[in-house]
């Protein structure tokens, strides 16, 4: 039987059974379409990453000896659209059955199980062999209970796939170093330069140019630095674990204007498309840890497989539980319009540009520049999801939707009501400045909420506390918060509605 079998751009995984053996009656497809540049704009090195990565894979199957069909974005017979891709094929190769693994994105899912409905063939659909779990195995382990915790959810993923597990213990009789994982970085610590490839990526970007998809972002055409192969992907992970594990936790939540990626790992894109499996990386991680406790200790790990086996794993089983209505919610209502400055970078804020400027130079900023710095002033100053998602799918070379909606829509936004976080992540200038080095050059004041020198987050925290007042009253995380909003006289929270609704107004001043 003649087989027809599709690889979307993030189901990199030479390591699945479907590669186990060459079968000379199987053909294995792989596009890059406008349909996929197209539905977000994206930024200029995400896009060159997946189509470098999708070639790369490409030839990696076909030095195999698998057959493989490839369209490039610039080929004349592309037709740009996966359905009529595989109506061509099927025609084409004279295909009797069609295969694919199942999408991460609800997008996907839905226009292949149509494609499927209307093919005259046989079809079947199969796991993509990536992941700890199953789509739907978070909302069993949450069957009837109110709140969704990650962290009884990672406990039970620690168990159920012995990881850091003594017995039926916690290695260190410690589940959580979240604790530990909250150190500012002064420099104290060199931090090696980050793993860079210097991949002239030239052709490529003249090839997008020429199909004229719309970017933004910026990129070095001869210096390209993120991984774009499984050997690759190898080496930054080996990079990670000899250079930079040891500080990994320390200063996961830090933030230095002189530093981009700290002892991050970088390795999210080479996972999200499936370059590397989070099984074989936290393997990797844990068996250099032992072979090196001397030097790393426990909280170090911990802080990184939480990342992996926790976090990454609890944000897919709730984009699969909650779609497609997450894709909707919005239950603070907010509804105002990116500033300009997302696209530029140019703002006054500190915190603000260095992060911003960072995503578009680099296609990346960490977990806590996402969250705490961008994800706070989206918030506070009450910007529509919708226009907040699309940013972060567009800039992020790791952001695919099932890991890029709850992340921003439900953790940073807290459009989904708390589904995923019991409070909003919000705060004053006092956190970033706690966090980072960022409000000692800015132009603004962390000190201050008024004037000309008054920091914008000062006065945008209060405001929103105060407008979302009667939403919260009942959150007793959110408590505390509003006794001392309540305690503020009426002149003062006058003033700060006024000078925060001045920036709401007019961010692209500010």
């Amino acid at each position: 039987m003649q087989k027809l079998r599709l690889i979307l751009g993030d189901q990199l995984n030479t390591e699945h059974s479907w590669f186990q053996e060459c079968e000379k009656d199987t053909i294995y497809l792989l596009a890059e379409m406008r349909q996929e540049t197209d539905y977000v704009k994206h930024h200029i090195q995400k896009v060159v990453a997946f189509f470098l990565s999708m070639r790369n894979f490409y030839k990696a199957i076909t030095a195999q000896g698998h057959h493989a069909v490839y369209f490039q974005i610039t080929d004349g017979e592309n037709p740009q659209d996966l359905e009529k891709i595989i109506a061509l094929c099927v025609e084409k190769y004279k295909i009797e059955k069609f295969e694919y693994q199942l999408p991460d994105e609800y997008r996907l899912d839905q226009q292949l199980k149509t494609i499927c409905s209307n093919l005259k063939i046989e079809s079947e659909a199969f796991d993509s062999e990536h992941f700890y779990t199953t789509r739907h195995e978070l909302s069993d382990f949450f069957e009837g209970k109110k709140l969704l915790l990650m962290e009884n959810f990672y406990r039970s993923m620690r168990k159920k796939h012995h990881v850091l597990m003594d017995g039926s213990t916690p290695v260190g009789n410690q589940w959580n170093f979240d604790a530990d994982n909250r150190k500012k970085y002064k420099g104290e610590v060199p931090i090696p330069t980050e793993k860079n490839f210097h991949t002239n990526v030239s052709e490529v970007i003249a090839q997008i140019k020429e199909a004229g998809i719309v970017t933004f972002g910026n990129i070095d055409s001869h210096n390209f630095s993120w991984p774009t192969s499984r050997e690759q992907s190898l080496e930054v992970l080996e990079y990670f674990c000899t250079n930079l594990l040891k500080h990994f936790g320390d200063y996961e939540d830090a933030m230095h204007t002189d530093e981009k990626f700290l002892f991050h790992s970088r390795l999210s894109f080479a996972m999200n498309s499936k370059m590397l499996s989070p099984q074989e990386v936290i393997e990797t991680v844990i068996a250099f840890y032992h072979a090196n406790e001397a030097e790393i200790t426990l909280s170090q790990v911990e802080g990184f497989v939480r990342q992996i086996l926790g976090w990454r794993e609890y944000i897919r089983g709730i984009y699969w539980k909650e779609m497609p209505n997450y894709a909707q919610m919005n239950v603070l209502e907010n509804s105002n319009k990116l500033p300009d400055f997302f696209w530029t970078g140019k703002t006054k804020m500190n915190c603000m540009s260095h992060a911003i400027n960072q995503s578009l130079d680099e296609a990346y900023a960490h977990h806590i520049q996402r969250l705490m710095v961008i994800g706070n002033f989206t918030l506070l100053t009450q910007i529509h999801p919708d226009e907040v998602d699309a940013w972060y799918l567009g800039v992020y070379i790791d952001a695919i939707e099932w890991v890029e909606m709850p992340n921003t829509r439900g953790m940073s936004q807290y459009a989904d009501g708390g589904i995923i976080a019991t409070k909003p992540y919000v705060s004053s200038g006092s956190y970033i400045n706690k966090m980072s080095n960022n409000c000692a050059k800015c132009h603004y004041n962390v000190k201050e909420k008024f004037g000309d020198k008054g920091c914008p987050f000062n006065t945008l925290y209060w405001n929103f506390l105060d407008e979302k007042k009667e939403y919260f009253k009942g959150n007793q995380r959110m408590g505390m918060m509003l006794n001392l909003l309540k305690k503020i006289n009426p002149e003062e929270l006058y003033k700060i509605k006024v000078k925060a609704n001045e920036i709401i107004q007019d961010m692209n001043s500010y």
